[in-house]
């Protein structure tokens, strides 16, 4: 049986049928006295772990304020980059730079490439030359002849001009 410890009851239950005459209290109810020697353990174990912490807290913060470097290994190192590509350090400066040099392309006579015999010139300079020499001196100019002549006949407007519809005037 599981219950073979029970001293003096038949079964476990007995022990709680019935209170000793003259008992001002249930004998099975916890022990005052042991209680409050928890709750003063308890008590000067917090006491005493608050305190340890604010000593280690102390320590701490001492030993932050009087080092100098963040890491031990750091001290032989310089500031590692970070790998390409890389933000501007100073994107006006840079910009600044990019549109200077690109003013100075645009407004002075310079090679682009010296083989080929290419070079480049200022943008009112080529403007003047376009309308002096005419803008469409390159393309070959149509003949008359080679144009149709078919009255009556237009471009046809779902073919974008490629085929020839007649269309009533």
């Amino acid at each position: 049986m599981a219950h073979e410890h029970l001293v003096g009851h038949t079964s476990p239950d007995d022990e709680y049928l019935e209170t000793p005459p003259g008992s001002t209290y249930e004998h099975t109810d916890a022990h005052v006295s042991i209680i409050v020697k928890f709750l003063i353990w308890l008590a000067v174990s917090a006491v005493v772990i608050h305190f340890g912490l604010g000593v280690m807290y102390e320590v701490l913060i001492q030993q932050a304020t009087e080092t100098e470097h963040r890491y031990p290994l750091a001290l032989t190192q310089e500031e590692p980059l970070p790998p390409a590509p890389r933000l501007q350090q100073f994107p006006r400066n840079e910009l600044y730079q990019f549109r200077v040099e690109e003013e100075n392309l645009l407004q002075r006579y310079g090679w682009m490439n010296r083989e080929a015999g290419i070079v480049h010139i200022p943008v009112d300079e080529a403007m003047r030359l376009t309308m002096e020499r005419g803008l469409l001196t390159s393309v070959p100019q149509q003949d008359a002849a080679a144009r149709p002549s078919t009255p009556g006949l237009m471009p046809a407007d779902a073919s974008s001009g490629r085929t020839m519809e007649r269309r009533g005037q």
